[in-house]
């Protein structure tokens, strides 16, 4: 893994400031979500390191904003934002403003991959009201359009650092790739997050998907015994769309240069890791969350960075 310095220095950030303001978000991502932050690190060319920070620490801010209160708060809360972010991408904010270290390294990794960056910023924000405004589904339509409007914006915020040229032909593959991932990923996390969902009364999987099952919300809230047997079954049939979808990520990988492959590779292994253990819990997903095992998720990155590092030998 090359030093954070050294991905500073190869991105071109020479900025004393900038830097600093990149480490704090290197701080905190590596905190809030450091598997990813690993993936990254070892696996992906030491240039977008920063960039990458960067985006994930915008898309974390940005939804830990819009998370909490009634969907009215959400809005107002996300309208400031919203306000905030797409004026320092006209004015880099200055060293005295309100979250200027976060919005320094989003200006910046915006214009130094400009102009198709910023372009997914503002993609992401204007689909942002989605998540403020989300209380759950009531069809498998609405899933798909949460997916549409919010999900795959998000994941397209780091995903495009390293997608092929914008409007080639490859480019509509790679976003077809991008949301057939998004949707697995999307998927079982709201399959691992039954349990903390139905406390927060709103939950991932559509109504009508319920109803099919023979359960209710309430059903769940109340963790009835009675529902353990249609939850299971609810939980594979849902699993079973997850792998649908994986399998048609699965090309995602070739459609980018040699040396992101590694990266898209454990990210595609890891969903699956995710997918067996979600499927494993099952019906006791009700009860308490599942995330993919620590020492498998530690394999697969092993395994591609050694792919890596093959891959590094041959081009020198």
């Amino acid at each position: 893994m090359p030093r954070w310095s050294t991905a500073l220095n190869e991105a071109g950030i020479t900025d004393r400031s900038l830097r600093r303001a990149y480490d704090a978000q290197r701080a905190l991502v590596r905190q809030f979500a450091f598997p990813q932050y690993l993936a990254a690190r070892l696996l992906l060319p030491a240039r977008l390191h920063p960039s990458l920070v960067a985006m994930v620490a915008f898309m974390h801010e940005t939804d830990e904003r819009i998370d909490t209160g009634d969907p009215c708060t959400r809005n107002m809360t996300l309208n400031k934002w919203d306000r905030q972010v797409k004026a320092a991408l006209d004015v880099a904010p200055g060293p005295g403003a309100p979250d200027a270290s976060l919005l320094q390294t989003v200006v910046d990794t915006a214009r130094r991959h400009h102009p198709h960056l910023a372009a997914r910023v503002h993609d992401f924000l204007n689909g942002a009201p989605t998540e403020a405004n989300w209380t759950g589904f009531d069809t498998e339509a609405d899933f798909q359009a949460y997916i549409d409007s919010y999900s795959l914006p998000a994941l397209m915020l780091t995903a495009s650092l390293f997608a092929p040229v914008p409007e080639s032909a490859e480019d509509e593959g790679f976003r077809q790739g991008c949301r057939a991932l998004i949707e697995a990923w999307q998927r079982s996390d709201f399959l691992a997050d039954l349990s903390e969902d139905t406390e927060q009364g709103r939950i991932g999987i559509a109504r009508e998907e319920l109803v099919r099952h023979g359960l209710t919300f309430t059903d769940l809230q109340i963790k009835s015994e009675r529902c353990i047997p249609a939850l299971g079954r609810l939980v594979s049939a849902q699993a079973d769309r997850v792998e649908a979808a994986l399998s048609a990520c699965r090309g995602l990988p070739d459609l980018v240069e040699t040396p992101y492959r590694p990266f898209l590779r454990a990210l595609i292994s890891v969903q699956d890791l995710q997918l067996q253990a979600v499927r494993d819990k099952g019906s006791s997903l009700l009860h308490k969350g599942v995330h993919p095992p620590i020492v498998a998720t530690l394999r697969v990155l092993a395994r591609q960075y050694v792919a890596a590092r093959a891959q590094q030998r041959r081009r020198g």
